[in-house]
This record gives structure tokens, sequence and C-alpha cells, in this order.
């Protein structure tokens, strides 16, 4: 079993991310902090762009820009040609999701109950449209969507099955394999959202049996907002004709045909921030020098060691559902509002995040939940930070 970082390792690493010297941070679920190198690098190719020229800059920079593809088909176990470099989770999602074939009317799409409300949208956006049905998995006794229980519904109408693999409002981990041999058995299309799951943990893609799985630089990786990687199946890609495409993504042949490129990156646009794909590269590559088993025994320890203590804690209700527990921490203290929770600990230099109905409304509806306040740890998080967020939350229960 992989131990976690020592105290002396994690003081190391905070002492290479500015935001760790400024600010309690509890909303690594939410963007966590980049570390000084990832700044340098996206500040070194923007005054590469003034000195010579955004496009001549992107030129000179392009092997450095393409190692974010590389080191993404590393973290997670996929081909470079089977990754496309994005602008967010959901960008990459939707992308994806709308190169679908058309819908037809009787059409089912299946999804987990801990879906989140972005990916719901266009789903039901497509069913409203094609006279399609979105129908929800149900979920086993301990909150995870259940495999069984998908197997059995089931029939040659199901077009897509959809799971959040780590809901934005819990700490429950679904069980993304189990799901994917259901959906490898019979033949149907399999979509991940990796948001919260990339970077915390290791990742195999074949293991899960994806064929689309996306994933947010913000989060986990510790890269800038505005990037996301998203994998997509080499032998699915056929599968997938994007709804927008351009001179990237299509470059016209000569006879003025549009030529829809082999590999994932059909699903990027020629119009992107460089700069910040070389941030997300140094983040990749930062992650994977730490080892994804160590970031995953670091990150377990300590939202152990906050579940543990907050469930002592008269007045906190931890709502943390699943077998395996994720870095985020739900929780909320009786008679105060998740978002008044945030502001007073805001005040105090805190920052933890907070989750409402449209974010998650399957599960938040089932489960009778208006908002939750989240604190979500990271392998950065110090036994310190943890002690000043519980003697914060301890006044407040108070």
């Amino acid at each position: 079993m992989t131990a976690p970082l020592t105290p002396s390792a994690v003081k190391a690493l905070r002492a290479l991310a500015p935001g760790a010297r400024s600010t309690v941070h509890f909303n690594h679920a939410g963007a966590s902090l980049p570390s000084e190198a990832t700044l340098q690098a996206i500040h070194a190719h923007l005054k590469r762009e003034a000195a010579q020229g955004p496009m001549e800059a992107g030129v000179a920079a392009r092997d450095l820009i393409e190692a974010a593809r590389t080191l993404a088909a590393q973290l997670l176990n996929a081909q470079v040609d089977e990754i496309a470099l994005t602008g967010g989770n959901s960008p990459g999602w939707g992308a994806a999701f709308a190169a679908l074939p058309a819908w037809r009317p009787g059409d089912r799409i299946l999804v987990g109950r801990h879906e989140w409300g972005g990916n719901l949208a266009a789903m039901r956006l497509i069913a409203q449209r094609a006279g399609a049905r979105l129908e929800t998995i149900p979920s086993d006794d301990s909150g995870c969507v259940d495999a069984e229980a998908l197997a059995a519904m089931l029939d040659d109408r199901v077009r897509l099955i959809a799971l959040t693999w780590l809901p934005a409002n819990g700490g429950l981990i679904n069980p993304a394999a189990a799901i994917g041999k259901v959906a490898r058995k019979h033949g149907i299309p399999y979509f991940v959202d990796g948001a919260q799951a990339v970077g915390q943990f290791s990742i195999d893609v074949r293991e899960i049996g994806c064929d689309v799985l996306s994933g947010a630089g913000r989060k986990a990786l510790r890269g800038p907002r505005g990037t996301g990687l998203l994998y997509a199946r080499r032998d699915f890609l056929d599968q997938l004709t994007p709804a927008f495409v351009d001179t990237h993504s299509a470059p016209l042949g000569e006879d003025g045909e549009p030529m829809l490129r082999a590999d994932a990156a059909r699903l990027e646009s020629a119009e992107n921030s460089l700069a910040l794909r070389c941030g997300l590269a140094n983040a990749l590559r930062e992650a994977l020098d730490v080892g994804l088993d160590t970031i995953r025994a670091t990150i377990d320890a300590n939202a152990q060691a906050l579940r543990t203590e907050l469930a002592a804690i008269s007045g906190i209700s931890v709502l943390d559902q699943g077998r395996d527990k994720s870095g985020l921490v739900a929780f909320n203290i009786a008679g105060h509002d998740a978002a008044d929770v945030q502001r007073t600990l805001a005040a105090q230099g805190i920052t933890i995040g907070s989750n409402g109905v449209p974010y998650t409304p399957l599960d938040m509806q089932a489960r009778d939940l208006d908002r939750v306040a989240r604190a979500s740890v990271s392998y950065l998080t110090s036994g310190d930070e943890i002690d000043r967020l519980l003697e914060a939350l301890r006044k407040l229960a108070a």
C-alpha cells in the first residue's frame, strides 16, 4: 500500500504554491492552487507572444504545448491520438455528446443519480427535441450507482450510459469499472465525467471500459482554469461527428471537401489559449512526478481525518455516502445555510465550497437536500489547516 506524503514533503510542495501562503484552501474540488512553475509556464508563453507575435510564438512552442497531450495520455493510460485538449470539463464532455449520431424518438439515455447538472441540461435538451427519454439508474444501499440494476434496465433502445464518477455534492466514488463492464457487454456507448477524479488517483481508461472520459485542469490537477482533457476511445471515434468543425478539426482537402481528423483532436477547436496549455502541461508533469498513488493516499488520509473530526462535532452532519470516498467532504451545520457558512469562513480566510440543487439535482432531490457545504482537501492540505477549519466550524456549531 502506498504511503501518504510526509509532513515535510507536504511542506516542501506547499512552498512551491503561492496560494498556500495566503489562504486556507478547502475548495480544491472547485479549483485548486497552482504551483509557481505552472504560473511561470503560462507567463513565459505570454511573453513569447508579446515578443514574437502570437502566431509565431505558437509555432515555436508547439512541442511544449503538445507535451500536455502526451502527458494526459500517460495519466489515463491512453494513446496520444485518443486525447483532445479542451477548454474545460464541460466543453469537452459537451463536444463529445454533441458529436453522437442523431437521436430518435424512443431512444433512452441512462444516467447515474449523481450526474452533473450541466450534463443533464445538455441531455434533456436533446431528449426534448428528439423525443428521447432520460432515465435514472437506481443506487444501491451505499448510495452508489448499482451496476446490477443498470443491467436489468437495458434494451435495444438504450443509446448512452452516462456516469459522473465523483459527484460534486459529496465524497462518494461511483463504481466506474463495474458500470463499464455492463456497457461493454451490451455494446452501449459509455461516457464518464471524470472532472473530480482526474488528478486525484490513478486512472486506467482501459480498465474502466469507457468510450469517452472528460477531465478538468483546474481541480485535482492544479492546472489553470480554461483547460481540460478529453479521452475518446480510438475505435469509437468514427461514431463521433463534431457539431462544429474548423480548419483544425476538419481542414479542407484539395477538392474543397472537409477532411475530418482521424484522432480525438476532431473534437478540438483551432482557437484556444496556448499559454494555458503550457500551464496544463506543467501541472500534468507535476502530478505524475508526485505519483497518483501517493496523491490518492495523501488525499484519503486528509479526508478521513477531517470526516472523523467533523462527525464528532455536535450539530454537524457529515453527508458523504459510498463505500470508497474522495477528497470532497460534504456536511451541514444545523441552523445554518451552507452558503452562509461559506461566507462566514471566507471572512476568516478559510475557503470552502457549497453545492445547490441545480448542480447535482437528481441526488440532491432524492436525499431531500437544498444545499451542502463542501470542504475538499488536496495533497497540499496540512494538518494545521485542518485544525483551523475544525476550530472555526466548532464555533459556528456551538
